[in-house]
């Protein structure tokens, strides 16, 4: 075999066989999505009427039929927070200031803190 067939042969061989090389773009977009992913609240953990949540936007999230609804929805601005629980027939809503509190189908929920961007909100059952 004629050598610059052997030589195009080894070099194609080695670029199949060599590990692919990361970017650091790869990197940085990863690093991305997984501190988007960190600061997105976790709703699932208020199933039972019991969280501490931080919302940038509005959220709709399930919640246990043993409070006569299905769903919570919550929405905000800069000076209030709308919260309102549905569920088969029923439609119950509170509208709450910074530092108030309020119910929805004996769910508590309390305003930490408020503002146009960022609502801490703590969510408890009543009893």
């Amino acid at each position: 075999m004629p050598a610059t067939i052997t030589t195009a042969l080894a070099v194609a061989a080695s670029l199949a066989l060599a590990p692919a090389v990361t970017t650091a773009p790869a990197t940085v977009a990863h690093t991305t999505v997984a501190h988007a992913a960190a600061k997105k609240p976790n709703l699932r953990a208020c199933y039972d009427g019991k969280c501490n949540l931080t919302l940038t936007k509005s959220v709709s999230f399930r919640v246990s039929s043993r409070y006569g609804i299905t769903r919570l929805a919550i929405s905000f601005s800069s000076t209030r927070v709308h919260v309102k629980g549905t569920g088969p027939g029923v439609t119950s809503q509170a509208w709450l200031g910074k530092g108030t509190s309020g119910s929805v189908n004996n769910i508590g929920v309390k305003v930490v803190s408020l503002s146009s961007g960022k609502a801490v909100l703590r969510l408890a059952p009543r009893r």
